[in-house]
């Protein structure tokens, strides 16, 4: 439904006053955040007072009720999705996004098999460097481009499904962002709150499970920030009241073995086989628990762990995961033999430089790494580069043995991610302290 404007009569403030409010500390009232709202949608607002405004937020920051409005209006700004009539629970997942991270990919299917839909739109703010939609169009036919009719449709018949974020969703959300990129005021507590829960309610979800990445491979950098803003989404969305769950967790190093499109969907559907790297697992695991406890379809935490564990070993997490590809125009083929997928002409080791342990990895570092080797000057992804066997932290390793494994296609390409891969990681005599891949749970 379109969003309403109110018919009461209000005075409307200018735009330097709303400015000038913000940028000394003031709070928005109710109807001011509507009229900001309203301004944007209308276009009335010029770009460079609704800049002037982001910074203001971005130094002085919003109340959790002023973020709460916020994030309801934006969400009002456009169609939001009824599905109402469909009894089953609505449970989406949102992450801040990581290398290596393709957990998205993995809960839709296995929480549709626990009986959840997941009415997934994934937007940037979800994405680091690769996006997950990236990985899914790997597979020959896989559509991401659906009218909200069609979008709903699927999720009714299916379950889940991973989409690209609507034009009609959250216009404002959208247009905010986009000027949040020029303006560096992406890292605002209030303004990634007010975006991702405007957009993920606004696409038919009840309810929401967040991860929280910091680290180096995140576009949170800092622990502490990141831990605010779990509290700061679990605490709107309660003032929403939309049920919602966070857990904090580490993006220090890639999450998985592999980082690139074809090579991570192939870990991925390892996964769904119940195989798969031992930190993908155990996120997924914890992930999925919150999503069907969320749901109210597993009352404890065990009785949630047996239902995760259950739809993987019994198989129908991965079928489940094959009727969403088919329902998206996608090749199922290639989930049942991956082999099919393009492999790189190339193959080659990143030598350990010397002996020692393997003490920090920058995972942002290894991402751009791969971009480069995967992104031609057309900006067409190739899906078959990327990098495997990634030796994790804590790893004692001899000078020579392989860090990780390169396939790629291009030398030239190749000479230049070198730089990022070798740069990436740091090694040291003594064995590092363990890393926590779950940091702290907010609900």
């Amino acid at each position: 439904m379109r969003k309403k404007i109110a018919t009461k009569k209000i005075v409307k403030p200018s735009f330097s006053y709303l400015i000038e409010k913000k940028r000394d500390g003031g709070e928005f009232t109710e109807d001011e955040i509507r009229f900001i709202v309203d301004s944007i949608l209308d276009e009335v607002m010029p770009e460079s007072q609704q800049s002037a405004l982001m910074m203001a937020i971005y130094f002085q920051g919003m109340s959790a009720q002023e973020t709460a409005i916020f994030a309801e209006e934006m969400m009002l700004s456009g169609e939001v999705v009824d599905m109402s009539r469909l009894s089953k629970p609505k449970v989406d997942k949102y992450s801040t996004g990581g290398v290596g991270d393709k957990t998205s990919i993995i809960l839709g299917p296995l929480s549709a098999a626990c009986g959840v839909l997941v009415p997934n739109q994934s937007g940037q703010d979800e994405d680091f460097v690769i996006s997950n939609l990236d990985k899914l169009s790997a597979i020959p036919g896989f559509s991401t481009d659906y009218s909200i009719d069609k979008f709903t449709e699927i999720v009714k018949k299916v379950g889940c499904i991973c989409a690209q974020q609507d034009e009609e969703i959250a216009p404002v959300e959208s247009m905010l962002y986009e000027l949040r990129q020029k303006t560096s005021t992406i890292p605002s507590i209030p303004l990634i709150t007010g975006s991702a829960l405007s957009r993920k309610l606004a696409a038919g979800a009840e309810g929401l499970v967040i991860d929280v990445k910091w680290g180096n491979g995140s576009f949170v950098h800092d622990l502490e920030q990141a831990k605010q803003l779990a509290r700061s989404m679990t605490r709107v969305g309660r003032s929403m009241k939309r049920r919602c769950v966070a857990l904090v967790t580490d993006m220090n190093q890639p999450l998985g073995d592999c980082v690139g499109t074809s090579l991570e969907l192939k870990e991925a559907i390892d996964l769904l086989k119940g195989e798969g790297p031992e930190d993908l697992q155990e996120l997924v695991l914890k992930l999925g628990m919150e999503v069907v406890r969320l749901a109210g379809v597993a009352g404890s935490t065990l009785s949630a762990k047996q239902t995760i564990e259950k739809r993987i070993k019994d198989g129908s997490a991965f079928e489940k995961f094959k009727e969403m590809v088919a329902a998206q125009g996608g090749d199922t083929s290639y989930l049942d033999d991956p082999s099919k997928f393009p492999e790189a002409k190339h193959c080659r080791k990143l030598p350990a430089p010397k002996r020692g342990y393997i003490h920090t990895i920058n995972a942002g570092m290894i991402a751009r790494g791969v971009k480069i080797l995967a992104t031609d000057s057309k900006g067409v992804i190739d899906s078959s580069v990327g990098v495997s066997e990634i030796r994790k932290v804590g790893t004692q390793i001899k000078q020579g043995e392989p860090l990780m494994m390169i396939h790629y296609n291009n030398e030239a390409l190749l000479e230049q991610a070198l730089e990022y891969f070798r740069e990436a990681y740091r090694l040291a005599p003594k064995r590092p302290n363990p890393v926590e891949l779950i940091v702290e749970r907010v609900a």
